[in-house]
């Protein structure tokens, strides 16, 4: 019995190391992709016109109305 202990708590501290790791990978990916969403959202905000706007809702507009066609 204490020979199943043994091993179940050494595979428990294998997991909580694992889970750790995976915990802290997730969080730079999820600060990478923050970074890389607020860049896009960067570039569009600048290159964004007045009628810029308007392509957004014809973007919308045209992909409804081909099926229409």
């Amino acid at each position: 019995m204490e020979r199943l202990n043994s091993k179940l708590y050494v595979e428990n501290c294998y997991i909580m190391k694992e889970n750790e790791r995976l915990r802290k990978k997730a969080e730079l990916l999820n600060q990478e992709n923050q970074q890389l969403l607020f860049q896009l959202k960067q570039k569009l905000s600048k290159t964004k016109s007045p009628s810029g706007s308007n392509n957004d809702n014809n973007l919308c507009s045209s992909s409804s109305g081909s099926g229409q066609s």
